[in-house]
């Protein structure tokens, strides 16, 4: 009795010790409790699924985080309903206005110009944009020009992805005040997506 209470201690060391892998090869666990389960390539067959896809498509109805809804469609009547009904959350200050000019020279010079005359460095070899000063773009309320950048029109496309609702609202301060010479417009808690 007293030899195997001293062969004790050496024979739980021995067990630990056997548990062990090299580092070539994984150790034995006695509960790993899902601490390293089966990975799959998103793009490969799996036989626990019901469709046999690994990547599944998300539920109906879902929304990505991050992602704001935009309640209108494209087209001229949605247009002029946006101009109606969103109003920009944004008041002029200097911060705003500078925030709007480096994102318009980021993204809207390079078609519209410096000065929104639709004389920007590219604007030969595509279709002459609009200019911001003319009689036609002075009459869009804030809401229109917005929506313009949010869905695109004609040969010009979507800002969307680029620039987030806020970032769109701030060209269009910038679009309005400094290009436009438009005075300052309320600013209300319509922010044209909804969170």
């Amino acid at each position: 009795m007293r030899d195997l209470r001293r062969a004790l201690p050496f024979l739980c060391a021995a067990v630990l010790i056997s548990c062990a892998a090299s580092p070539n090869q994984r150790a034995r666990e006695y509960m790993p409790d899902m601490a390293r389960d089966p990975a799959y390539k998103a793009f490969a067959p799996n036989s626990v699924t019901r469709d046999g896809l690994t990547l599944q498509r998300p539920v109906a109805g879902t929304i990505a985080r991050g992602y704001h809804t935009f309640h209108y469609g494209l087209g001229e009547d949605e247009a002029a309903r946006a101009g109606r009904e969103l109003q920009n959350p944004y008041h002029t200050t200097p911060q705003t206005l500078e925030e709007g000019k480096a994102l318009f020279e980021t993204y809207c010079l390079v078609c519209h110009g410096a000065q929104g005359k639709g004389d920007g460095p590219i604007s030969s070899k595509i279709p002459t944009p609009p200019s911001y000063v003319s009689e036609r773009l002075l009459q869009f309320p804030p809401g229109r020009v917005f929506h313009v950048i949010t869905l695109g029109t004609g040969k010009m496309p979507s800002y969307s992805a680029q620039l987030s609702a806020d970032e769109r609202w701030k060209v269009v301060t910038y679009v309005h005040t400094v290009l436009q010479g438009l005075p300052d417009q309320p600013a209300t808690a319509a922010h044209g997506e909804t969170q």
